[in-house]
């Protein structure tokens, strides 16, 4: 990753972050590390959290891995509870468990669409409650990650969109509720961006170029770029930026695009 920040911009941070392992989040997970921050990560699968927690250590940081499911909220507030006892704080809570898969409409059960909801907009309310007053002692903030989906309409993504706007929704409120605590919350809605699974596994080559035609950039987002949005958020830099879903997308969404 290039060196956008100082190295220490998050030094002596607690982060506590759910999907914290793979993926944008696990990119976050290790931008935050790198750039001074103690680290917490969750994961349904203890496997998924191992690379990340070896890759943080060898560096020179701390993380700590817990199992939980953001569905339940015992174990999620068990796992803040951890977080705190280990690191004496939670600073920055960053709500990244998510479920994806393609499926029409006609063709999705309601198990399937309840099971996206519960994971992505169930699980943010969950941890974002369950660390209310480890944030609250702090004044720290909270960053949830988003989606651009819902923004116009996405064919085979109807479960995702309903829950990602509901996300939005849990930023938007706790902001105004939270900052009479020193409470920040804000989000990150990412476009498409290129090295993900999702990307890799969910969109075809063909309609990847008709995507890409379509960003006023002209490339595909990286994880790093997410990264970088995060630090910004979560840093000093942004102190007076409360509410806010920050859309990284290179534009795309503007074009007019559902398929991203």
């Amino acid at each position: 990753m290039s060196e956008v920040f100082a190295e220490n911009i998050l030094q002596g941070q607690v982060a506590f972050l759910t999907g914290g392992g793979t993926g944008i989040t696990g990119g976050i997970t290790r931008a935050f590390a790198e750039h001074g921050a103690r680290v917490a990560i969750v994961s349904r699968n203890p496997e998924n959290l191992i690379p990340m927690k070896q890759y943080v250590e060898e560096n020179g940081g701390e993380c700590l891995t817990i199992a939980a499911d953001v569905r339940v909220y015992d174990g999620v507030k068990d796992a803040i509870d951890q977080t705190a006892d280990k690191f004496g704080k939670i600073d920055i809570l960053v709500n990244g468990a998510a479920g994806n898969f393609l499926c029409a409409a006609d063709q999705l059960s309601a198990n399937g669409f309840g099971t996206v909801v519960d994971i992505d907009t169930k699980g943010t309310f969950n941890t974002c409650r369950a660390a209310f007053e480890e944030l609250k002692k702090s004044q720290g903030q909270i960053l949830n990650i988003s989606a651009t989906l819902h923004y116009l309409a996405t064919p085979m993504q109807i479960h995702v969109s309903a829950a990602k706007a509901g996300v939005d929704a849990i930023t938007r409120n706790l902001s105004a509720e939270w900052g009479r605590y020193g409470i920040r919350v804000n989000g990150i809605a990412p476009g498409p961006i290129e090295d993900t699974e999702g990307m890799k596994r969910l969109v075809p080559d063909a309609v990847k170029e008709m995507i890409k035609k379509k960003i006023p950039i002209g490339r595909f987002g990286k994880i790093e770029d997410i990264e970088n949005a995060a630090l910004f958020l979560c840093s000093d830099a942004a102190s007076y930026i409360n509410g806010v879903t920050l859309v990284v997308d290179g534009g795309n969404w503007l074009m007019g695009t559902s398929l991203a």
